[in-house]
């Protein structure tokens, strides 16, 4: 088994020992400096003060709610209704339409001519068809008093002259009453159209009056909608007026709730990099031997001593 032997130099030893002229340190104590104290103690005291204060709540409102144009827009946008017009415009327009619809289904018939024609017209006939029948009455006579003086009276001659008188007046009573009725029927019918035509006018004023009165009730409601949307908008400024007081008034109360905190922050940083801190340190008294190698020419003695006649 191989054994080491580690041989230690006196030299070396005594001369990585503690220092001869102040011994052995025994301890260090750390403390503010004087100069330091009372402020940093006062700072403290300051911040312990704070940290022991309740929450200080802030009592001011932080939101200003609705503005008094607001609350009218509200109340306008809650009272809305359907403008009266849009129903009379549906009156008018179903009016209208209902009679449109009648007029498209309506021809000139024979009730129609039957309603149409004058009351008159056999009466306006009457005195037409009697003075064909005289007419027709004082050719005959004529006619018989030529065949008198002929010498043919009463004979084949007359009777067919007088056959043709009468064909002659049925002929011209049947043309007096054909023109009579063709006539009050064409009037009848030009009657009929211009009722017609006066009536789908009046429809279409009627059509025209319920477009009228639904514009009137759109210019109304837009009107209103207008005037509740600038009271909106005015009430939205008053609100934003409002609400910037009140963030003043709380940005104040901050300020003022955290004056304290930032006075001691404050005083805190005036200390930012100067020497507040004192170390003191304390040395165990040398020996002998630490006394004879520090003085001049003790590491020399020493070793004489050690090793003499080297």
């Amino acid at each position: 088994m191989a054994t080491t032997t580690a041989t230690t130099n006196p030299l070396t030893t005594a001369a990585t020992a503690v220092d001869p002229l102040v011994g052995k340190k025994t301890g260090t104590t750390s403390s503010l400096s004087p100069w330091a104290g009372p402020y940093v103690t006062e700072m403290l005291g300051r911040g312990q003060a704070l940290a022991g204060m309740p929450f200080q709540e802030y009592t001011g409102p932080l939101t200003p709610g609705q503005s008094s144009l607001q609350g009218q827009a509200f109340q306008g946008l809650a009272g809305l209704t359907t403008p009266t017009q849009f129903g009379q415009a549906t009156a008018a327009t179903n009016t209208a339409m209902q009679g449109l619809q009648s007029a498209q289904g309506s021809t000139f018939g024979a009730p129609q001519a039957q309603q149409y024609m004058s009351p008159y017209l056999q009466a306006s006939l009457d005195p037409q068809l009697a003075e064909a029948r005289r007419q027709a009455e004082i050719q005959r006579i004529a006619n018989a008093g030529r065949l008198t003086k002929a010498g043919a009276f009463g004979g084949s001659r007359q009777a067919v002259m007088e056959s043709e008188g009468n064909r002659n007046l049925l002929r011209n009573m049947a043309d007096i009453t054909g023109r009579g009725y063709q006539t009050a029927y064409e009037q009848g019918r030009n009657q009929y159209n211009t009722e017609q035509n006066l009536g789908l006018q009046n429809l279409q004023q009627q059509m025209a009056g319920g477009r009228q009165y639904a514009d009137l009730g759109t210019a109304e409601q837009s009107s209103g909608l207008r005037n509740l949307d600038a009271q909106m908008g005015g009430g939205g400024v008053q609100r934003d007026i409002s609400q910037q007081g009140m963030a003043a008034d709380y940005a104040q109360f901050k300020e003022q709730r955290d004056f304290p905190y930032k006075q001691v922050q404050y005083m805190q940083s005036l200390l930012q990099g100067l020497p507040i801190e004192t170390q003191s340190m304390t040395y165990q008294e040398p020996s002998t031997l630490s006394s004879t190698l520090g003085s001049a020419g003790g590491i020399m003695s020493l070793y004489n001593t050690l090793f003499p006649g080297s």
